[in-house]
């Protein structure tokens, strides 16, 4: 299993996935033109890497051996420069009365663009059949070592969107209860039109002054800031890496933001460069605890060690050494999980 930059040949496997993703998956619309834009733009990104302005990197897993993409992941390097960015921030009103001895501290939704110029981790899927052998680990813990490799291409902080609570039906009843009331379509519509970068609406139709949380249902209440069971497993990785909800939420489903400086995140401060050593005659492998990355004959490639390193040299396998695309004594950057 080896994750690489995603290429135009990816595009139908690609689609299918989109289709596999379900609502609520923004990032991944099922649209084909625009999947093919997407990775049109990913490869110039990849060939370019720009060290400012707006780019997307797009990552896809692939099962070498059954010539088959396993899932995907990317990142976007600086949101909203190009197109407008918003979200709800969660904030806090105080009301008192001294007269009548009532003090009360309301719970409000603001719009906001706080996020504009940051980078997001975002399009993380990986297929059913292969939600094992810690492939999920694989996919969000290699974005932070491309992200190590190429700071510079990165702004200072970094942030993911979850997939909030949706009903039996894929809809959103956040949406149906609030935003629905200012712009008068269906979740589904309304989270197509996000995903395929139609976002102008947002700003010209919804509420630009802060909404009462009392205002809206308990249940719903208490779903604000809640998570999709199936977004459970990445939200717990991106904990586990240093990324917290400070209090922003998405407009549609209201699933949280979790967010962190770049330099703060486990996997980017933490990874470190060791020297390839290829053993001809490799140890019994250890369980998958070390991944490694490498830019050599075949761009970006990231996948699974069998050993872990010694000092500033790693021994790896012919097979891993094909699979990362390197040579005796090439730099791997690696991160031990």
């Amino acid at each position: 299993m080896v994750l690489r930059p995603i290429n135009p040949h990816d595009l139908e496997q690609l689609h299918e996935m989109a289709i596999e993703t379900g609502p609520g998956f923004t990032s991944l619309p099922d649209n084909l033109e625009f999947l093919r834009d997407k990775i049109e733009h990913s490869c110039h990104a990849f060939e370019t890497l720009p060290e400012e302005g707006s780019a997307l990197y797009f990552f896809v897993l692939e099962d070498v051996d059954a010539g088959r993409l396993a899932g995907c992941c990317a990142i976007e390097a600086r949101i909203g420069l190009e197109t407008p960015f918003y979200n709800y921030r969660v904030g806090r009103m105080a009301h008192s009365s001294p007269q009548l001895g009532v003090h009360r501290v309301i719970k409000t939704l603001s719009l906001s663009s706080d996020h504009i110029g940051d980078a997001e981790v975002c399009s993380l899927y990986l297929r059913p059949d292969y939600r094992r052998d810690r492939l999920g680990v694989l996919l969000s813990r290699a974005r932070w070592l491309f992200m190590a490799t190429h700071r510079a291409c990165f702004p200072e902080r970094v942030f993911a969107e979850m997939r909030g609570v949706l009903d039996d039906q894929g809809s959103s009843p956040f949406w149906r209860c609030l935003g629905r009331h200012f712009l008068p379509m269906e979740f589904q519509e309304a989270d197509r039109l996000i995903g395929l970068g139609k976002k102008s609406f947002i700003g010209e139709l919804m509420p630009k002054h802060p909404i009462c949380l009392p205002l809206l249902p308990e249940e719903l209440q208490d779903g604000i800031g809640r998570v999709h069971d199936h977004t459970k497993p990445a939200l717990a990785m991106l904990n586990k890496e240093g990324l917290r909800w400070e209090g922003y939420i998405d407009l549609f489903d209201a699933g949280p933001t979790v967010e962190s400086y770049l330099d703060d995140v486990a996997g980017v401060r933490d990874s470190c460069w060791v020297r390839a050593c290829i053993d001809a005659e490799p140890a019994e492998p250890e369980r998958p605890s070390v991944l490694a990355s490498a830019s050599g004959d075949h761009g970006f490639r990231v996948c699974w060690l069998g050993q872990t390193p010694e000092d500033d040299t790693v021994s790896i396998t012919v097979g891993e050494a094909v699979a990362l695309g390197v040579e005796e004594g090439a730099w791997l950057r690696v991160l031990m999980t």
